[in-house]
């Protein structure tokens, strides 16, 4: 089993497993609209639905094998504020896939940037990391943004390559490597 020693302190924020307490924080973005609007096959969740993916979430505080999720609570005074998870994509490859999702109310003052920065210095520094990537729906502006603030470049824009709420979409894949992630010009 691996996983970082938790919390996981930055500036502003704690990161941390996510735990059943969590839930009216999680359900209040998972049930907006604006929240879900990019996510594949996802609509505004019900609280039933949240508490769901909250207990799924909570069992996801470690790398037991390729293809596990580790997946983190964003927390400031005022709650948990958002997710950040990496995903085990390869052990051969020493790659994993970063995924996030914030409530509205606390975006553009960095806390995302932040949050992220650390659960990725976590797998580049701590795991060992070679390579992580993201992706997004080609219009998901604020998280194609956030990939940038954090180094990683747009690799590809793959073409009608998914089906999004019945109409083909394009999807953008950004990507950053080790080597560059110990050079690059932290976010100010």
């Amino acid at each position: 089993m691996i996983q970082p020693s938790y919390p996981i302190r930055t500036a502003r924020l704690a990161l941390r497993p996510v735990t059943i307490d969590d839930l009216d924080h999680v359900y209040a973005f998972q049930r907006r609209p604006d929240v879900v609007r990019w996510m594949l096959g996802a609509e505004p969740r019900t609280r039933e639905q949240s508490r769901a993916s909250v207990l799924a979430m909570a069992g996801e505080d470690a790398w037991r094998a390729e293809g596990d999720c580790l997946t983190v609570a964003a927390v400031t005074d005022a709650g948990v504020i958002g997710i950040v998870e990496l995903v085990w994509r390869s052990q051969l490859d020493r790659t994993a896939e970063l995924g996030f999702v914030f409530h509205p109310d606390h975006c553009g003052r960095g806390l995302a940037t932040e949050a992220a920065t650390a659960l990725l210095s976590w797998g580049f520094d701590e795991f060992g990391l070679h390579r992580v990537y993201g992706r997004c729906h080609c219009r998901n502006g604020a998280s194609a943004r956030l990939m940038g603030r954090l180094g990683m470049r747009q690799e590809a824009r793959h073409v009608e390559s998914y089906r999004f709420k019945g109409e083909w979409a394009d999807q953008l894949v950004f990507a950053i490597l080790a080597q560059e992630w110990r050079t690059r010009t932290p976010p100010s």
